[in-house]
């Protein structure tokens, strides 16, 4: 079995992965949800070795270097990153380390933006990948782009209650009553 980007088991045709890599994506989501985020990265990372055009991995890589970027902990952190130097940094000992972490902040959210529109363009038949960058636009803080993710999403898995829920709470926020009655 050769490894080319042909082989790929899912290039927006919804061919399942292999069990292995079908768990270590499980686990990706998992490490995710509970803010385990170098090693939902390891694991992403893990499955695009062996298939690098698989969309919903590459979402959900973007939206773990999205939100590491936003939680100040660097996409490329090591383990000497600890707790401990987590707290020296808040302080602050002058504006030229601020800077420097605003720029690092911004092409992670740059580099999270590419990787999710990448694998939406992979798999645009994927609901994971359309809620994955609905998720991107409410942290960037564009809600209507946001709620037009979260639609597509449910026209495709009309019955996920995950979406739906992220697209209620976003259309309460927004004050849109009568979508949030039709949803």
């Amino acid at each position: 079995m050769s490894n080319t980007s042909n082989d790929n088991p899912q290039a927006g045709q919804n061919r399942p992965l292999p069990k292995k890599e079908s768990d270590l994506f499980k686990n990706v989501v998992k490490f995710y949800e509970s803010k385990q985020y170098k090693k939902g990265l390891k694991n992403a990372d893990t499955i695009l070795k062996r298939y690098p055009n698989h969309g919903e991995t590459l979402c959900m890589k973007g939206l773990i270097v999205n939100a590491m970027a936003g939680s100040g902990v660097a996409a490329t952190a090591t383990a000497s990153s600890s707790s401990s130097e987590r707290g020296g940094g808040k302080k602050g000992g002058g504006g030229g380390g601020n800077e420097k972490k605003d720029e690092e902040e911004k092409d992670k959210k740059k580099e999270a933006i590419e990787l999710v529109k990448r694998g939406l363009m992979m798999d645009m038949r994927s609901h994971v990948c359309w809620h994955v960058y609905g998720l991107l636009h409410r942290s960037s803080q564009n809600y209507a782009e946001a709620i037009k993710a979260y639609k597509q999403a449910l026209r495709i898995d009309s019955e996920n209650l995950q979406i739906l829920r992220d697209m209620g709470l976003l259309q309460i926020q927004m004050r849109d009553l009568a979508g949030f009655r039709d949803t």
